[in-house]
């Protein structure tokens, strides 16, 4: 029985690749977005304007302390009722990005401060502006210190993605969903689709872990 079901569940294969081709496509859009609204937010949260790192903060706990789910169906099923009409992939590419840039937004704020004051005020005696500074001096150092967070970021978003599929857009969950409709083995189909999220994630998987030890050894 068991492996007639595996035969059955190899006949909807092109239907888990699409899925699968799906949520690498959501993910890496709302990656590339998160990313640069993310590198902003960390700016202004580590920045020297009090009250918008404030306003900054509060936005970023306020869609970090609220379910995605939610976020999701504001999206997309509220934003139509003012006049914001929007498509199931756009509106899980406007969730996933907006949570991906709060928690990010987060990392990079918590890097630019681990950043010793020495080397600011060392590019303030050279003369380069706040601009430069975060530019040239910053940034630079903050990312680096940061990067294994990130990376452990970009496979919380990649699994988050998995939400998306409750408003129909049909990513590897969604996929899944429907399979297990015709093959009722849960286990044996769900088992697939985790292996599926496990083959995008386990290469940030390796290079977060490999950042680490680089860090650790830098340190020693």
């Amino acid at each position: 029985m068991f492996w007639f079901q595996v035969e059955r569940l190899l006949n909807y294969w092109p239907i888990l690749l699409k899925g699968l081709g799906m949520t690498i496509s959501l993910s890496l859009l709302s990656l590339l977005v998160g990313c640069v609204i993310g590198l902003l937010f960390g700016i202004i949260r580590a920045g020297r304007i009090r009250w918008l790192s404030a306003l900054t903060g509060l936005y970023i706990d306020l869609f970090r302390g609220t379910p995605f789910l939610v976020q999701v169906f504001i999206c997309f099923f509220i934003l139509p009722t003012v006049g914001i009409e929007l498509s199931a992939f756009s509106a899980g590419v406007i969730a996933l990005s907006n949570l991906s840039a709060c928690f990010i937004g987060e990392i990079i704020a918590s890097g630019i401060k681990a950043v010793p004051k020495g080397q600011s005020e060392a590019a303030l005696s050279s003369g380069l502006r706040y601009s430069q500074q975060l530019r040239l001096v910053i940034l630079p150092q903050a990312l680096r210190i940061v990067r294994p967070s990130l990376v452990g970021q970009f496979i919380l978003l990649v699994k988050d993605s998995s939400v998306i599929s409750a408003i129909g857009i049909m990513d590897l969950t969604r996929s899944g969903w429907m399979i297990v409709q015709n093959i009722p083995n849960g286990l044996l189909v769900f088992g697939v689709v985790g292996i599926g999220y496990f083959i995008i994630c386990y290469p940030m998987i390796f290079v977060a872990r490999r950042m680490e030890r680089r860090q650790q050894t830098s340190i020693l």
